[in-house]
């Protein structure tokens, strides 16, 4: 199971992890392909399997709400997660959309507090959950366990940040120009992408809706910045994307 994401495993694979329980070896093999984990020993891999406990959510199914109790975090085995806030109108902002080997939840777990957003199952998702207090007592163990998790941390930090300054400060094409460059860095460099979420999901990621969204896809591509096939994007441009983002070229 090396170097798993949704394009390299078939679904067969993916149908046999939503319907079968994995068993623990598979767990620890799965858990040591997870980057959160990378450079543990075997020895530690199988203690979080021991820990940990398989759940499977279907499309639509809520994985835990704001302000639950927090007792633990979660990695996404198979399927997609949006976790989520919801403003006083009701309206939805999103802000992540994870997938494969994510984790998710960790920040309120390791802060001792509730879960400050909501998260649920984009599609029939299993996802494994590791209890707070024994993944604690691990962490005691092993040191490199810790540096991990604030590596994480520290990555979402940075994330959470670009998205309030995206939201607060950059218009919407900076923010799709953003965006697209960071799903290219994510896929080392590709010029190449595949959107795996629908057009209404990532306007809500965005903080716009989906008619401005298309016409600022337009635009780009009538510019030459990109070319748009379906849900494959290809950056044409990527000079003129990183000056779009940057604030430093508007579109016409």
């Amino acid at each position: 199971m090396q170097n798993l994401n949704r394009e390299s495993l078939s679904l067969t694979f993916l149908t046999r992890v939503l319907v079968c329980e994995l068993t623990r070896m598979k767990t620890a093999e799965f858990l040591g392909n997870v980057p959160l984990f990378q450079g543990l020993p075997l020895r530690q891999m199988e203690q979080l399997a021991s820990i940990a406990t398989q759940k499977l959510f279907k499309k639509g199914q809520i994985i835990f709400s704001e302000g639950e109790e927090a007792s633990g975090f979660y990695i996404v085995l198979v399927g997609r997660v949006k976790v989520s806030k919801l403003a006083p109108d009701g309206k939805e902002q999103i802000l992540h959309i994870l997938g494969i080997q994510e984790p998710f939840g960790e920040v309120a777990v390791f802060a001792g507090e509730r879960f400050p957003a909501n998260a649920d199952a984009m599609e029939d998702t299993k996802v494994l959950f590791l209890p707070r207090d024994a993944f604690v007592d691990l962490m005691r163990k092993e040191p490199s366990l810790s540096m991990n998790m604030l590596a994480l941390l520290s990555r979402r930090l940075r994330r959470f940040s670009a998205i309030i300054e995206s939201l607060s400060l950059k218009a919407v094409p900076a923010r799709l120009a953003s965006y697209l460059l960071y799903l290219s860095e994510q896929g080392k460099g590709t010029d190449t992408l595949e959107l795996d979420i629908p057009k209404v999901v990532l306007a809500n990621l965005l903080g716009t809706i989906p008619e401005t969204l298309s016409r600022i896809l337009a635009r780009m591509s009538q510019e030459r910045l990109l070319e748009v096939d379906g849900r494959r994007i290809r950056l044409v441009d990527r000079k003129a994307l990183e000056e779009v983002a940057a604030g430093a070229r508007s579109l016409l």
